[in-house]
């Protein structure tokens, strides 16, 4: 099971690059919020939808301020054994080996656990003695509390109007957390971001925001995600290439909100109208 995604090679002690540092457009105060928290050790929950930036954030943010992030995909099967760590048989003794959570607490890293709202309850009972004022991890299959490095840091994120109604983070949880809300940049950001990540256009970046805009306001298809700033990425790379454009927004944009073929073909039609 592949639940980790550790974004750097660097050992904990690093330093990262300032070569390759992501782009990211603020759109708030969210980067000051941010510093500010990481300076008093204070968890934060970003909350909003797929693809509106809360992981380019987190990546960002990692390295303005030189740390190693761990990102934790979670979901259903991810245990809190996966997090903290477990004895494995090697040649003849049992030895522990310590998960990315245990080695983040020890080393002192930024974990950004994916999509809290998804993972076991044993996870969340796991994190709340590091999301409170007692900053350590308790290991019970070894008998041990460590207290976490200075440098250590707790992000987490859920994508509220997707759980509604399937998987709610509870009241207990969310309060352990600041909290920052993401959603969809202002047309002018969002043009800015798609020519500044692939190059485009600006004309066609614009009409790619106009497209995405138009189909967010189309309530009525019951669409469980609309169409989401990374989705517009994805098609203007595609562009960019020299993939047509109607095909690269049927591809990129259009085919991944939806499997009913009535929906698509509108949809479609829509988009090669606007582009």
């Amino acid at each position: 099971m592949n639940i980790l995604e550790d974004t750097s090679s660097r050992t904990f002690n690093n330093i990262p690059d300032k070569e390759g540092i992501p782009f990211y457009k603020p759109v708030s105060k969210e980067i000051e919020v941010f510093r500010h928290a990481y300076k008093n050790k204070l968890p934060i929950l970003l909350k909003g939808p797929t693809g509106t930036g809360k992981t380019r954030f987190v990546d960002y943010m990692a390295h303005q301020l030189g740390k190693r992030l761990i990102t934790i995909a979670c979901h259903e099967e991810t245990s809190s054994t996966d997090l903290i760590g477990r004895f494995i048989i090697k040649g003849a003794e049992t030895v522990w080996i310590d998960g990315p959570l245990t080695q983040a607490v020890k080393h002192g890293a930024i974990v950004y656990l994916d999509e809290i709202a998804e993972a076991r309850p044993d996870i969340v009972v796991a994190i709340h003695s590091l999301t409170d004022h007692r900053k350590e991890l308790y290991i019970d299959k070894l008998g041990e509390t460590i207290k976490a490095h200075q440098d250590f840091m707790l992000i987490a994120s859920f994508n509220p109007g997707y759980q509604k109604g399937f998987k709610e983070l509870k009241p207990s949880t969310r309060q352990r957390f600041i909290a920052l809300s993401f959603n969809y940049p202002k047309p002018k950001d969002e043009a800015l971001i798609l020519a500044a990540e692939t190059g485009i256009d600006e004309g066609v970046a614009k009409k790619l925001v106009n497209i995405a805009n138009k189909i967010r306001n189309l309530t009525d298809l019951g669409l469980t995600e609309t169409v989401s700033t990374r989705l517009l990425v994805d098609a203007a790379k595609l562009i960019h290439s020299g993939l047509p454009k109607r095909l690269s927004v049927r591809v990129a944009v259009v085919e991944p909100l939806t499997d009913d073929p009535e929906i698509i073909e509108a949809l479609a039609d829509l988009c090669d109208l606007m582009i």
